[in-house]
């Protein structure tokens, strides 16, 4: 059983984010969002099955720079997010790829106070990341088109 005073270091240590760590992990994801949308400069969406879940990668806003995707998954099974939404920003001069937007919580703060009266975690933009990169090698792994590719050059 931990004592007060354990209890009162254990609340005084402080938060440190991993600064590489998530760049690393923002830098991977954008790899696999250009997986799953390789024609993203040329194309406004993209969809794919998963299971039972419907996948589908908008291309909202371009930019020089910049590229604005909202990640929408529906018909999944409850268990698993049966309805996710997620609005990423594609940084193309970093190569890296960040979540602006989690279900309905947006402007996520890089560090919160814990605790808080959203009850947010400290490291909740990190987290986010993390699922996303989760969500997206999930989608790398085991998606599949929802209707057959036109294959150019050979007669349907």
């Amino acid at each position: 059983m931990a004592t007060d005073q354990t209890l009162q270091q254990l609340k005084k240590k402080p938060f440190k984010l991993d600064l590489k760590e998530l760049h690393a992990l923002c830098e991977a994801n954008y790899a696999r969002l250009l997986l799953l949308f390789p024609d993203y400069e040329t194309s406004n969406s993209r969809e794919f099955l998963v299971g039972t879940a419907r996948i589908r990668l908008d291309v909202v806003e371009r930019c020089r720079y910049t590229t604005i995707f909202h990640l929408h998954q529906q018909h999944a099974e409850p268990r698993w997010l049966g309805r996710l939404r997620v609005e990423v920003r594609a940084y193309h001069d970093a190569s890296m790829l960040e979540v602006g937007m989690f279900q309905s919580h947006r402007k996520v703060a890089v560090r919160y106070q814990y605790p808080n009266k959203n009850m947010y975690q400290q490291d909740e933009k990190s987290q986010q990341n993390r699922f996303l990169a989760d969500w997206l090698e999930h989608c790398l792994q085991n998606g599949h088109a929802s209707q057959p590719l036109a294959v150019p050059g050979q007669g349907a």
